[in-house]
C-alpha cells in the first residue's frame, strides 16, 4: 500500500527519538516495467515491518533481506533487482551493486540505496573517579549516549548535561540496546558499582582496577550468588595497551576497546579473535 512521504519522514522521526535500529531504503534507478518510481523510500524496521512503498513484492523481498543485514553490521548498500534473463540489466552504478532476481513478471530492474539508521551506542559510566570524569567526557565528544552513574555526593563533579542515575543500587539499572558499561568507581563501593553494572545486563562490562583488585572484587561477586558467566565476562583491566597513564590517556585506551568492539566486531573481525590487551594503570590507581 502506498504511503505519503510524510508518514515514512515522520516515522524517520519517531524511531529515532525513541532510539530505535531502522533502514531506509531509496530508489536511486528504475528502467523498464518496475512499478517503483525514482526518489522513492521506505523505512524497515528491525522486525521487518515497513512503512512506505517502493515497489513490488521482488523489489521488497530484496530490501528487507538487505535491511536485516543492514542492521546487523551497520553497512550501507546499494542493490540491483533485475530480471533473471538480465534484460534491461544495465543501470546507473553497474556492478557496484549487490545482485537480486526479480521473478515477478512485470519484469524491469530497480536500483535502491539500503541505508541502516542505527541507534547511539550507550556508554553507561559507573563511578565519579578521574577516569570515570575524563571518560563521560570523552564519550560525549565521541557521539555516545552517556549516562553517568554515581553516588548522590559525587554529582557534582561532573559537567552536566549527561543523563545521571544517583547511587549503585541494582533496581537503578538500566537496560539499553547497544550499551557498554564501564565501572570506575576505584574505591567508592566498588562492589556495589559492579552490582549495578551486571543488572544492566549489557555484553560489555569493563572494570578500571588492577587484576589482583579485579580477581578479589569477582570472587566477592561470585561468593554473594552472582552469575559465574556474567562475572567471568567482566573485563578488566579495562582498556587496551596504548601505555596510558593519565585519566584522559586511561578513558581514550577504554574507548578504543569499545570502538575496536563495535567497528570491527561488526565485519566478524571482533576482538574475541585476537588478545586482548590492558590499559596500563597508574601506581595510584592500582588498588
Amino acid at each position: 500500500m502506498a504511503t505519503e512521504p510524510d508518514d515514512v519522514i515522520d516515522c524517520m522521526a519517531r524511531m529515532r527519538n525513541d532510539g530505535q535500529p531502522f533502514a531506509v531504503a531509496t530508489v536511486v534507478h528504475v528502467r523498464g516495467g518496475a512499478a517503483a518510481r525514482e526518489g522513492a523510500k521506505a523505512v524497515v524496521r528491525a522486525d521487518g515491518s515497513v512503512v512506505g512503498w517502493i515497489g513490488g513484492g521482488c523489489t521488497l523481498g530484496a530490501v528487507k533481506k538487505t535491511a536485516a543485514r543492514a542492521l546487523v553490521d551497520g553497512r550501507a548498500r546499494l542493490i540491483r533487482v533485475a530480471p533473471i534473463d538480465g534484460a534491461i540489466a544495465e543501470v546507473g552504478f553497474g556492478d557496484r551493486a549487490e545482485r537480486h532476481d526479480n521473478h515477478c513478471p512485470t519484469g524491469g530492474t530497480v536500483e535502491l540505496f539500503v541505508d541502516p539508521v542505527l541507534p547511539r551506542a550507550a556508554l553507561i559510566v559507573v563511578g565519579a573517579s578521574l577516569v570515570a570524569r575524563a571518560l563521560a567526557d570523552l564519550g560525549r565528544r565521541m557521539g555516545f549516549a552517556v549516562t553517568v552513574v554515581a553516588l548522590a555526593d559525587d554529582l557534582a563533579l561532573f559537567d552536566g548535561g549527561d543523563p545521571v542515575i544517583e547511587g549503585f543500587g541494582p533496581g537503578r539499572a538500566v537496560r539499553r540496546p547497544a550499551s557498554f558499561v564501564v565501572v570506575a568507581s576505584q574505591g567508592r563501593r566498588d562492589r556495589d558499582a559492579l552490582r549495578f553494572a551486571l543488572a544492566c545486563g549489557s555484553d560489555h562490562v569493563a572494570l578500571v582496577a588492577s587484576r589482583k583488585k579485579a580477581a578479589t572484587l569477582t570472587s566477592d561477586l561470585l561468593d554473594a550468588g552472582a552469575d559465574p558467566g556474567a562475572v567471568a565476562a567482566i573485563r578488566s583491566p579495562a582498556g587496551v595497551d596504548i601505555g596510558a597513564v593519565t585519566p584522559e590517556e586511561i578513558a581514550l585506551s577504554i574507548l578504543t576497546e569499545i570502538v575496536q568492539e563495535r567497528r570491527l566486531g561488526a565485519r566478524g573481525e571482533g576482538l574475541s579473535a585476537r588478545p586482548r590487551q590492558s590499559a596500563r594503570l597508574e601506581p595510584s590507581q592500582q588498588y
